[in-house]
């Protein structure tokens, strides 16, 4: 073993391997979606987005207070971005997320999650001309190919029986506005990413109050109860700090239209969750999906003339 790895801490290790860092923060959204739609009913939707953001800012507090005191000035100079990046990847991207999960099916949702990587390329197109190259596009197409074998468990006509309500709306919203994060992260100011995240959390919570507020007000009440302090923490600690660390970190190495492609994996993820906590049974087509998916990652996330990284 190299005398540099030998001497490279774990961590330090995997703050540089940005296709591990965005495959585990779309395993960690794949959960929080199986999640979301098990306790549909039970948690507050916007209550449990406001939790969510609280929980993490505090969580990240003693790590992140050094780094947000030397990057503070450049934080209060930038404050308009770090606002909107605030509102759209951790405000308004989650409460309708978890809205939508109330009126639709779980499948829906990562069927709609899917199209992200499309958005993304959207944004980047509209905001800074950054072209989708030709890799990027066809792995795409290749790995969209995958997650529809997987969702439609290999029968195309299974599409035209897909109903879609007002829930699948509001998730294609969701998934709308996270493009739109994921394009502006791009233009991050270049402090420590503890710092960046920190004052998103704290200000998407502050976004999300009033939000909270007036959902108590109107009688969904937060229950007290184990199945909501688990939400909690998985919510918290791996749909949240570790799935945005990861997931930044890694559009901060490949950029935003190389690491697009990798929430395809969501759906993916998604279905290997079914599989395994809920006993569903593996079938050839999802085999077939997993290999389409993996081939269409590794060829989007290559990196080309016009990536824009």
């Amino acid at each position: 073993m190299p005398a540099l790895l030998q001497h490279q801490s774990p961590s330090r290790w995997l703050s540089n391997q940005p296709y591990l860092l965005l495959a585990l923060a779309s395993l960690f959204w794949a959960g929080n979606i199986v999640l979301a739609r098990h306790v549909a009913g039970h948690v507050p939707p916007l209550t449990l987005s406001c939790l969510r953001w609280i929980g993490t800012s505090l969580m990240l507090w003693p790590f992140a207070r050094p780094h947000l005191i030397k990057d503070w000035p450049v934080l209060r100079a930038r404050w308009p971005l770090l606002l909107l990046l605030a509102l759209t990847g951790f405000a308004a991207n989650n409460a309708l997320s978890y809205w939508a999960m109330q009126y639709t099916q779980a499948l829906n949702g990562l069927l709609i999650q899917s199209s992200t990587p499309l958005f993304v390329a959207l944004w980047s197109l509209l905001l800074f001309g950054v072209r989708l190259t030709a890799g990027q596009f066809i792995g795409i197409v290749i790995s969209l190919i995958g997650v529809l074998v997987i969702l439609l468990r290999g029968d195309l006509g299974a599409l035209a029986a897909i109903q879609f309500n007002r829930g699948d709306l509001m998730f294609a919203g969701a998934l709308l506005v996270f493009g739109l994060y994921s394009a502006l992260m791009s233009r991050r100011p270049t402090v420590h990413q503890l710092s960046l995240i920190s004052f998103c959390t704290a200000a998407g919570a502050l976004l999300l109050a009033p939000l909270a507020v007036w959902e108590y007000a109107t009688g969904s009440v937060l229950r007290p109860d184990l199945e909501t302090l688990l939400t909690l923490g998985y919510v918290i600690v791996f749909a949240s700090t570790f799935a945005y660390l990861f997931f930044n970190r890694g559009i901060s190495l490949i950029g935003p239209n190389r690491a697009a492609p990798f929430l395809h994996l969501v759906p993916v993820f998604g279905s290997v969750l079914a599989i395994v906590l809920l006993g569903e049974e593996l079938k050839p087509f999802h085999l077939i999906g997993y290999a389409l998916v993996l081939a269409g990652v590794l060829t989007a996330s290559r990196p080309g003339r016009g990536s824009g990284k």
